[in-house]
């Protein structure tokens, strides 16, 4: 007897089961990043990230702004954050109406849902930011991960050019003077006391919101480009947007970060990947100002 409906998802079964293996690949090291493409090649190939970023080298457009839909409604449930043992890490939940903030605007064509955020850091003696902004590299970066809803899942999403969109945020350290109110990220920085060892988890004590972590951040600053993810894999399919604005963080938070711990227990320090070569990339650059002719934008869609 034939069942057409079982054979479809045998194979797309058998479509995913390749990419299984290299979801959250975990065998790599930040201390020889120049071997990763022995066994992940796209960590060799064109589009990589991360990339020093000047205003100077933009084209400014009259983007229209990113859409953050559902960023400010309440989690269905408390975070877990997690030590990975390569970043401190959590999945992102449904909000209260049963589906995940997603974005959209800018350059995206498609509705993007929110899946997992990390962190990125440097270690006392040195910054840690992955990308450099204006010729600064900044203390912390947090990468919000999103899938394009059109694939069904990460794994999926990681072969295809539009597969995925990643809101980065850069920190720098204050050590006087006030500090904005930031009350999603007060909670996950108190997390990283409970996560210095590896596999550690931490459940937060309060319901957050994603817009929670963005504080006063303005949304509609922001340069976007086409890149890869930072860790292997590397796939090439991630619209990058990273926000002019940078967001401040104490310096009694920050060394929390420090005291996380590898799987071997040592340090885990200076999480970021080195610079990648910009090649021939566009990079834009969101203005107010600049008029840009609908027929013009369609062409953007497609570098």
């Amino acid at each position: 007897m034939h069942f057409p409906a079982f054979d479809d998802f045998y194979q797309r079964l058998l479509f995913l089961l390749p990419f299984a293996a290299n979801f959250r690949s975990t065998d790599f090291d930040y201390k020889s990043p120049e071997r990763w493409p022995e066994k992940y090649p796209h960590c060799g190939g064109s589009e990589q990230s991360p990339i020093a970023i000047s205003r100077h080298k933009v084209i400014s457009l009259s983007l229209p702004p990113l859409v953050f839909a559902l960023y400010d409604e309440f989690f269905d449930e408390l975070v877990t954050v997690k030590n990975s043992g390569h970043t401190v890490e959590f999945q992102v939940p449904t909000t209260i109406y049963g589906v995940r903030p997603y974005v959209t605007g800018g350059l995206l064509q498609d509705c993007y849902d929110a899946e997992a955020v990390h962190f990125h850091w440097g270690s006392p003696e040195s910054k840690g930011s992955e990308h450099v902004l204006n010729g600064r590299r900044h203390d912390l970066e947090m990468h919000i991960v999103h899938r394009n809803t059109k694939y069904l899942n990460l794994q999926e999403a990681f072969r295809y050019r539009d597969g995925v969109t990643v809101l980065a945020v850069l920190f720098k350290v204050v050590r006087s003077g006030p500090i904005f109110y930031q009350p999603g990220l007060t909670e996950i920085f108190h997390s990283l006391l409970h996560l210095g060892n590896f596999n550690a988890t931490y459940t937060v004590q309060e319901r957050l919101t994603l817009g929670s972590l963005l504080g006063s951040l303005d949304r509609g600053n922001f340069y976007t480009y086409k890149g890869s993810l930072t860790t292997p894999p590397c796939s090439p399919v991630v619209q990058w947007h990273v926000f002019g604005e940078v967001l401040p963080i104490s310096h009694q938070d920050l060394p929390k970060f420090w005291n996380i711990r590898d799987e071997r227990g040592r340090p885990l320090l200076k999480n970021f990947r080195p610079l990648q070569s910009q090649e021939n990339r566009a990079i834009f650059h969101r203005q107010h100002t600049v008029p840009l002719q609908q027929e013009h934008l369609q062409e953007l869609i497609w570098l």
